[in-house]
């Protein structure tokens, strides 16, 4: 003791926790240091002369600058180390020594615990000395003659919301305007002093308390003027307003406490005490008051936490960072938008397909854990988890996941069920289980304690009412299961998941908004997938720790923790959390590009607007005639790797794959397209398929499978059983169908109603481009070609100088788009150039659509087949916008001679000895300044060459 410089009684807790003989998992070295730590700065530190002294001053001066009278000193530690234990350990200390040292300063009996939401306030709970599940006994974190001691230690454990000042008295929008009319100064909030009687009532007796703050890097104070956050848009900087509006309760509450009882030291715990974005300090810059660091490499290294095993190669040649590492970066625009759509009119199976594959890919990893644990006995199912960026997504992915029920024209319901069939919620007849095995979790209203909204009780409806349920079963009590709230069967439900016998323990996987409850100690976690945007590894960190919880604290024959693994996909986490600070950027120069009226009117090019198309079907005898166009090569790049390899810092790697859907017979999938074509295409006016065409359709799908379906190595004949997939090889077959009855069954192009007609006169924007070309004003209407590469810089070069180019125009703000479809989309397809070509007096105009391409994708070939197959023939059938033609371009070594050949084939012509507008117009110029120029008398004198 006088050698530790610490009380008799603090020295019996050290002593205790080093030394004594745990009957379970004894205290992690981590945990004691972290204690110790805190022990040393108030108990030695004052002792020790300049020595303890350079530490307090320190703590002062960085506690000083924006804190005030709050004393703050953070502990580090990683995810799953355990800060309840330690919380329990520091409460110990002060209790027993305020106990036993009623007048002493440096202790106290008095504890406020914050929390960021109201699930780590009920996992708290084991901080209470009278608990039955109390960690100071379970744990044995103190001797048995000192429990009696921690009976006066008053500990409230609240979330911070609880600062936030409410109203006292209930009265309506209407009222209050009532009532303020009269008397401007009309206040009805509850005081400062008010909250804290509600918040901490058996606190109020206590002078000079300690506050805990769990999850602390949501508690801080911002700088007055953010730098960082004018670079932020959208949901990142709704997000950046949320964390400093968060902040900035949770640091007022702790000020209003330290005001009225005085706060003698708070403590603050986070894996990440980081400044976060909004705050004003660069994103990941480290709390200056952090005292003690066990960091997530030490866990993992340490075996006290999870290996997170994160992808590392993948079977898609030529990309550096595997497609999975970051999957919101490949399918962010392919998302629906919140705003722009419900998800009860959107379809589940439609959701990217590289989601699918994601999906696909890990869920095949879980289904070999799921067995091994089912083998080794272990009670609870392993946990899957999908972190999702709102609630519209999470809805999609929760419907492809568990099943759900798609309706018809006639209002019928008919189940649909989930892709991957360990988590369906659904039995083979389509009727829900009794206890669902997918759970749909909105975490951050369930963290606030604020009702949920209409939209999220509509989503989980049928989830709560299964809950409701099963507290029947399992009480019998149905005065119990009708007095709890949607809120709190949630909640109950998302606590105990991985807990036998318990609401939660046969969840097998959990589809969630925002990242999780931070807190949330499931420690069945094996699986996580991120669907969401990943700005810093501060929030990879946050997101991969809900999964480093470990299983199972057993040692092994070694006396070590066996390695266990959590696999992710999804998260581009790189085990540190480094701070970003992204530098100014200059503003670009602009250029207007427009319209030159009416000096280059003659130059005007018009097209037809086009919004989709009408094809009457062959209703009997079937044929098709498919061409290289037709045929549909899988590309893993578009799909998603089928083969995945993760890998930890350490331990073993994993190889995540699709290898279960390989399995798929031909035959199987040769009906499901079948059945797809009848219905989806192949109906009668009231929507029902067709089905005296199957035999035909089969037929023609087998031919079309045998010889138009490329599966290179990565892929497999299983990805058709994805939708998107499945509906670009249906769009194949019908196009060739279509194409075998062209001559029958012309196409008609529709027209909008209200915009008939397009034009380069309605040209007018702003870029920022600088890969500019600057026109021919005898060729272009327009005075700038803005380019998206240097082959159609090249091509504007040539098009100009070709005799027989008329006027031509770049497709940028001009409005000309080809509908289409991509596999079960619509989409709109915008072609590089139009070019009108020159024809005799008497005919009438000619147009070549011109679509540079450097590299083809699959989507190349549906939006050629449009083209070529509809857009084209329909509109040179109305005959009233001249000719029309397309050429695809591909080669820039023979850009020029292609364009050339094709022209020549169009117009029957060379232009070969004949003079460009450009070139005549040129002339002019010379002959006019008083030049000469011989050549000028063979330019032939034809109106529709000038």
């Amino acid at each position: 003791m006088e050698r530790w410089r610490v009380t008799p009684e603090t020295a019996r807790l050290l002593e205790h926790w080093r030394h004594h003989r745990f009957s379970g998992i004894r205290p992690f070295f981590c945990q004691v240091e972290a204690v110790e730590t805190v022990i040393w700065l108030t108990e030695v530190a004052p002792q020790t002369g300049k020595r303890g002294r350079r530490y307090l001053d320190h703590l002062e001066r960085v506690n000083g600058e924006g804190y005030g009278d709050l004393s703050r000193l953070a502990l580090k530690l990683a995810t799953g180390t355990g800060k309840t234990t330690i919380m329990a350990m520091l409460i110990a200390w002060q209790t027993i020594n305020a106990a036993r040292r009623p007048n002493s300063r440096r202790f106290t009996r008095g504890f406020l615990v914050v929390t960021p939401g109201i699930t780590v306030r009920d996992r708290l709970r084991v901080l209470q000395p009278d608990d039955p599940d109390s960690y100071y006994a379970l744990r044995e974190l103190v001797p048995v003659d000192m429990l009696s001691d921690l009976r006066q230690a008053k500990i409230v454990i609240t979330n911070f919301h609880a600062f936030k000042l409410r109203e006292t008295t209930n009265i309506s929008k209407a009222g209050r305007a009532f009532l303020q009319g009269r008397d401007p100064e009309l206040k009805t909030l509850e005081t400062v002093g008010q909250m804290l009687h509600r918040v901490m009532p058996e606190l109020m007796s206590i002078r000079g308390v300690m506050t805990l703050n769990d999850e602390a890097h949501h508690c801080y104070r911002s700088k007055p003027k953010d730098d960082h956050e004018g670079n932020l848009v959208g949901d990142e900087h709704n997000e950046a307003k949320r964390n400093r509006e968060a902040a900035r309760l949770w640091v007022s509450g702790l000020t209003s406490v330290a005001d009225r009882l005085g706060i003698r030291r708070t403590i603050d715990l986070s894996a990440t005490p980081f400044f976060l974005r909004g705050s004003g300090y660069a994103e990941g810059t480290l709390f200056p008051w952090t005292m003690s660091d066990f960091s997530l490499m030490d866990a993992i290294e340490c075996g006290i936490v999870k290996l997170p095993r994160v992808p590392v190669a993948d079977n898609i040649p030529g990309s550096e960072v595997p497609k999975f590492r970051n999957l919101w970066e490949h399918v962010a625009r392919k998302m629906p938008k919140k705003s722009g759509a419900k998800a009860s009119d959107l379809n589940p199976l439609h959701i990217p397909v590289e989601i699918q594959t994601a999906l696909q890919a890990l869920y095949g990893h879980y289904e070999k854990t799921f067995e091994l644990w089912g083998k080794a006995g272990i009670e609870v199912p392993p946990c899957f988890i999908v972190v999702c960026n709102n609630t519209l997504t999470s809805k999609l992915v929760y419907d492809y996941i568990s099943g759900f029920y798609r309706s018809t024209k006639d209002c019928d319901r008919i189940p649909v069920s989930g892709r991957l069939p360990l988590f369906r919620n659904f039995d083979e007849h389509g009727q829900p289980l009794g206890m669902p095995r997918t759970l749909l979790i909105d975490s951050t209203q369930l963290d606030s304690g604020d009702v949920l909204d209409q939209t999220f009780r509509d989503v989980a409806a049928d989830e709560i009412e299964r809950f409701r349920r099963e507290i029947v079963q399992r009480t019998g009590d149905r005065q119990k299961a009708k007095n709890l709230t949607d809120e709190d069967l949630l909640r109950e439900v998302m606590n105990t998941v991985g807990k036998p016998a318990r609401l939660g323990g046969h969840i097998r996987c959990v589809v969630s908004v925002s990242m999780l409850t931070e807190g949330w100690d499931a420690n069945t976690v094996t699986h996580v997938l991120g669907i969401r945007a990943f700005g810093t590894q501060l929030l990879c960190e946050q997101v991969v720790g809900r999964a480093l919880r470990r299983q199972s604290y057993e040692l092994n024959e070694k006396q070590h923790f066996s390695a266990e693994y959590a696999d992710i996909l999804g998260i581009p986490f790189d085990f540190a959390a480094e701070p970003v600070v992204t530098p100014p950027r200059p503003p670009k120069k602009t250029v207007l590009v427009q319209a030159i009226s009416p000096d280059r009117d003659t130059c005007e090019i018009t097209f037809p607007r086009v919004s989709g198309y009408r094809v009457e079907l062959p209703r009997e005898a079937l044929r098709a005639k498919f061409s290289s166009d037709s045929t549909l090569v899988l590309n893993p790049a578009d799909l998603g790797p089928s083969e995945t390899q993760n890998e930890g810092i350490v331990g073993l790697g994993a190889n995540i794959n699709i290898e279960h859907l390989e399995a798929k017979r031909r035959s199987t999938l040769l009906f499901y397209l079948t059945n797809h074509l009848l219905s989806t295409t192949w109906c009668d006016g009231l929507g029902n398929p067709k089905y005296h065409l199957f035999g035909q359709l089969k037929k023609i799908a087998s031919e079309w499978l045998d010889n138009h379906l490329v599966c290179p190595t990565g892929t497999s004949i299983g990805h058709l059983f994805s939708v998107q997939v499945l509906a670009q090889a249906c769009e194949r077959i019908n196009a060739g169908i279509i194409a075998g009855h062209s001559d029958d069954r012309p196409i008609t192009a529709i027209q909008d109603p209200n915009n008939l007609t397009g034009s380069t006169r309605s040209v007018h924007f702003v870029t920022t481009k600088s890969t500019l070309w600057k026109t021919d004003s005898d060729l272009c209407h327009v005075n700038w070609a803005v380019c998206d590469s240097e082959w159609e810089l090249q091509f504007c070069r040539m098009v100009e100088k070709h005799p027989l180019t008329r006027a031509y125009v770049k497709n940028q703000g001009l409005g000309f788009e080809v509908p289409y479809r991509h596999g079960s989309e619509t989409r709109r397809y915008v072609p590089d150039f139009i070019v009108r070509v020159d024809t005799d007096i008497q005919q009438p105009p000619m147009y070549v659509i011109v679509e540079i391409k450097g590299y083809r994708r699959e989507n190349a070939k549906d939006k050629k087949l449009a083209i070529e197959e509809y857009w084209v023939p329909s509109i040179n059938r109305l005959r009233t916008y001249g000719r029309w033609d397309f050429v695809e371009l591909g080669n820039i070594d023979t850009l020029e001679a292609d364009y050339r050949a094709r022209v020549q084939d169009f117009t029957g012509r060379t232009g070969q000895g004949r003079y460009s507008p450009a070139q005549v117009a040129a002339a002019k110029r010379l002959i006019a300044l008083g030049g000469s120029n011989p050549s000028i008398e063979h330019i032939p004198r034809r109106r529709s060459w000038l």
